[in-house]
């Protein structure tokens, strides 16, 4: 059974940062595209950033987080990482993370809420 398990939300200052972690089992990471989505209030979910699989990951980001959210990954530890900085209210939304591999199937965890508030 595959699990994903979010964690690092919480409340944070316009312009502070976190740490999304978000730990897989019941698959093998390294062979999934990883990836974060998010769900503001009243707005559809829209891709954050993602990583795919393989020796020659590639990574793209949606416009609005380039430059202030980097992703990562550790296969070794089955975890996809995204690190905010320079948050602000418009990043206020609940955070998915997804893997997805064609053959293998597409999974969500249950989100995380991150609110960027003063």
């Amino acid at each position: 059974q595959v699990q994903l398990v979010e964690s690092g939300g919480g409340l944070v200052q316009p312009g502070g940062s976190l740490r999304l972690s978000c730990a897989a089992s019941g698959i093998i990471s390294s062979y999934y595209d990883m990836g974060w989505y998010r769900r503001a209030p009243g707005k559809q979910r829209e891709l954050v950033a993602k990583l795919t699989s393989g020796s020659g990951s590639r990574t793209s980001y949606a416009d609005f987080v380039k430059g202030r959210f980097t992703i990562s990954r550790d296969n070794a530890k089955n975890t996809v990482y995204l690190q905010m900085t320079s948050l602000k209210p418009e990043d206020t939304a609940v955070y998915y993370c997804n893997v997805k591999n064609y053959l293998m199937g597409d999974y969500w965890g249950q989100g995380t809420q991150v609110t960027v508030s003063s």
